[in-house]
């Protein structure tokens, strides 16, 4: 089989991707450009990618192509409606990152939460070393035992989350963004109530017509000035400009980000002008990337193009 990688390094440089060669000749690119992916897929039996997108307008040269294997769980860089008339299989991998991003989670609130950032400075600029005394408390923070932790969107990761939020002696509390989900085991709550009772707000739920916008400023409004935000799902859920001026305003604690409405962040975006960045943690993208959820994906590529062309092989005879 012809194999090409799209964008090998969304994956990391450390991750080995030589466990595809099994399956034939493998061409490996860092990063493909839109004016590029013609070229580099037309020949292509399989085509590997995280973001780069594929519809008619580029697929429509590639005579020879069986699979496309995403290395991500959503699927909306593809045009499935073309791929389905061609014949085209595309797989994604689903579950490969829940651990990572759960952890990422707690990483996040932690640091806002226990305000690391300046209690590691104070240490590092010498200034613990002159202390008259052992101790230094000039940021309070406070302890997730008996606090509320609000969910949005009760997933799978967001259950991981309640679960390890319990384990802090925490109260969970969740909104379904569908409507649908209900899940015994916690509250289930309307999102006004949700932000009103929660000390964490943790958002763990996709982009669609349902959620975007869905934390503007009426909403941040409702919020404890003692709340911290955090976002794990996509950018777009939270209305940009309106948290930069609730973190300015006081209106929350903090807000913690791994996601952003366009990425990577613009220079003008409003959050990068909050005036106590302090009060604003942001990651770019990362908190599904554990060395082992990127072990794991690839391992779920490599299970992908076996199982098709073991379909294939009884397929023809």
């Amino acid at each position: 089989m012809n194999i090409v990688i799209l964008d090998s390094k969304t994956l990391g440089s450390d991750i080995d991707l030589s466990i595809l060669k099994a399956f034939g000749e493998l061409t490996i690119y860092e990063t493909t450009t839109e004016s590029k992916v013609v070229e580099r897929i037309r020949d292509a039996e399989i085509i590997i990618t995280n973001k780069v997108l594929l519809n008619e307008s580029n697929l429509n040269v590639c005579s020879n192509l069986k699979l496309i294997c995403l290395t991500a769980t959503g699927t909306n860089n593809v045009d499935l409606n073309y791929t389905k008339n061609r014949g085209i299989v595309v797989t994604n991998v689903a579950g490969y990152s829940t651990n990572s991003v759960v952890q990422h989670t707690f990483a996040s609130l932690l640091y806002i939460l226990e305000n690391l950032r300046y209690y590691d400075e104070y240490v590092k600029s010498g200034q613990y070393a002159n202390s008259e005394i052992f101790t230094h408390i000039g940021k309070n923070f406070w302890e997730l035992t008996n606090k509320t932790f609000g969910i949005i969107g009760l997933g799978e990761i967001g259950r991981g989350v309640a679960a390890v939020a319990e384990a802090f002696g925490a109260k969970v509390i969740y909104y379904s963004t569908s409507g649908k989900n209900s899940n015994s085991s916690y509250k289930r709550v309307e999102l006004n109530q949700l932000l009103m009772e929660s000390d964490v707000v943790t958002i763990h739920c996709p982009l669609n017509e349902l959620t975007r916008n869905l934390i503007d400023y009426k909403e941040l409004k409702i919020m404890k000035n003692t709340a911290i935000l955090l976002n794990m799902g996509r950018g777009g859920i939270i209305n940009e400009e309106s948290l930069a001026k609730a973190l300015d305003e006081h209106l929350i604690l903090g807000a913690g980000l791994d996601v952003i409405s366009k990425e990577p962040i613009e220079e003008n975006n409003p959050l990068m002008q909050v005036k106590n960045s302090n009060r604003l943690f942001i990651t770019p993208h990362i908190a599904w990337a554990s060395i082992e959820a990127r072990q794991k994906l690839i391992l779920e590529v490599y299970k992908n193009i076996d199982s098709f062309l073991k379909n294939e092989e009884r397929n023809r005879v």
